[in-house]
């Protein structure tokens, strides 16, 4: 009986050693397991969320200690203009009250220090209407910088310091990025000084439509790496801690971090850069096309079988694309054998290059493929460098004009216009334009120096003179004048 007993419990031992050995071996061969879903939790999930263990190989520690020294925290001062009431008491208040401070706003970003001798990049609405800027460095060293140059519609802007033998980054490829890819993002949230974080990327040439105006670029880069307020203009590196984007936005209800954030990609930055350090301004060419996004319903309307690609909708007369052979109906696939989907990496792509310089444009036409040699122009239709414009004198509209800046252009979502000045005895006058109006167009003719305004006055009707334009709060209006 004993022996029974035995044998027995053996068997049932034995048993249950194999039937846990079949259990994690069944086990070890089904992927990372998925939890069921109902329903409702299938239309409102449009992806399965799994857990993704780090690479054992993947060294981050390097990447982090080359980028803290030479990623800056970013103080900004922006002093709040008195109203016309307090200047107007101001000097009897501080009589009875003594003197009171100015009030100011304080902001803080980051930046990436991108040469020895203080060069610094960081966002445009980081340093937009400072009237002083401060950079606090690793070592906890503060300085005063100045703006070298901005530009808003990439949401970009070149500081300076006084300093040498700083550490910076170099720049890496974003052209060469993959979604899955590894990164970190390294800056200053909620004020905290050198904070590194991880992520890969989840997807590039992203458009998010937070710049606005008609001549923004965006093709950001997206990662889950966790940003937050503060880590604006902060370094997005990869493992080998290459700056290969500039924390721009995070997608967020709450204000804070939420699980997506978008860097602008490092290949735009460094052109940007290198114009606003030789030029002070951005030197951008243009294929001269009116182009569109390709969706189920456009396609199904114009009978196309792709989806990806631009459609061109219009070709600007006169323009490089024009000149080339570029047809309305085109559909734009690749820029220099780079694939393109979308605008937005359309736009990506082209914001690289200069006024002057040559591009390969695929097209499909007609489930055709063809491919011609554009020269990009400038936004005054040549190949030149676009220099700032001194302010001059039209002696026709009694006024001092001057080619709008691209803040100005950017703030009221035009994409060309001359500033009035300032106003003398003349037709802007008696129409009760003032200091800041922005003139779009001159007898329906657009106008953007002195050239062009001086050419549509002269061709115009001798009876009257049609002016339209803008004010600053955005207020359009057209009007005529008796000369």
């Amino acid at each position: 009986m004993k022996t029974i007993i035995k044998s027995f419990a053996g068997a049932v031992t034995g048993t249950i050693l194999v039937l846990v050995i079949a259990f994690f071996f069944i086990k070890s061969q089904q992927p990372n397991k998925i939890t069921p879903i109902t329903k409702n939790q299938i239309q409102n999930t449009p992806v399965v969320q799994t857990s993704y263990a780090l690479p054992q190989n993947t060294d981050f520690t390097r990447a982090a200690a080359k980028t803290v020294n030479a990623v800056v925290h970013i103080k900004t001062i922006i002093g709040i203009k008195p109203r016309y009431y307090d200047n107007f008491f101001g000097s009897l208040r501080g009589y009875l009250y003594g003197q009171q401070q100015r009030q100011a706003l304080i902001a803080f970003g980051s930046g990436v220090v991108i040469s020895p001798n203080g060069y610094i990049v960081t966002n445009n609405h980081v340093v937009n209407g400072a009237d002083k800027i401060f950079v606090t460095f690793n070592n906890k060293k503060e300085v005063e910088a100045k703006i070298i140059g901005t530009s808003p519609s990439t949401d970009l802007a070149l500081i300076k310091v006084d300093a040498k033998d700083l550490p910076y980054l170099t720049y890496g490829n974003s052209d060469k990025l993959k979604v899955g890819q590894w990164v970190l993002a390294v800056g200053n949230p909620f004020n905290l000084t050198s904070t590194v974080t991880a992520g890969i990327i989840s997807a590039i040439a992203r458009d998010i439509h937070i710049l606005g105006g008609k001549t923004a670029i965006e093709s950001f880069i997206q990662t889950d790496a966790a940003v937050n307020p503060g880590n604006s203009g902060g370094a997005l590196v990869n493992t080998a801690g290459q700056l290969i984007g500039i924390n721009a936005a995070i997608a967020s209800q709450t204000g804070a971090y939420e699980g997506y954030s978008f860097a602008i990609p490092v290949n735009l930055v460094r052109k940007v850069v290198n114009d606003l350090m030789n030029y002070g301004q951005v030197q951008r060419g243009y294929l001269g096309v009116q182009i569109r996004d390709i969706d189920a319903g456009f396609a199904k309307e114009k009978h196309l079988m792709d989806l990806n690609g631009v459609y061109v909708a219009d070709v600007v007369e006169g323009s490089g694309a024009a000149k080339a052979g570029v047809k309305k109906g085109d559909i734009i696939t690749s820029i220099n054998s780079h694939p393109v989907k979308n605008i937005s990496e359309l736009l990506g792509i082209i914001g690289q290059y200069s006024p002057g310089n040559k591009v390969l444009v695929g097209i499909n036409r007609d489930d055709k493929e063809k491919t011609f040699t554009v020269i990009l122009k400038n936004k005054n239709g040549t190949t030149g460098l676009v220099k700032a414009e001194k302010a001059f004198y039209n002696n026709d509209l009694g006024a001092m004009l001057k080619t709008a800046s691209e803040n100005d252009l950017g703030n009221l979502n035009i994409d060309h216009g001359l500033k009035v000045v300032r106003v003398k005895k003349g037709i802007l006058q008696r129409g009760g334009i003032a200091e800041g109006f922005i003139i779009t167009e001159v007898n329906d003719r657009e106008v953007n120096n002195r050239k062009q305004i001086e050419k549509a006055l002269s061709d115009g009707n001798n009876n009257t003179v049609k002016v339209s334009g803008i004010y600053p709060n955005g207020t359009r209006i057209s009007f005529e004048f008796v000369p």
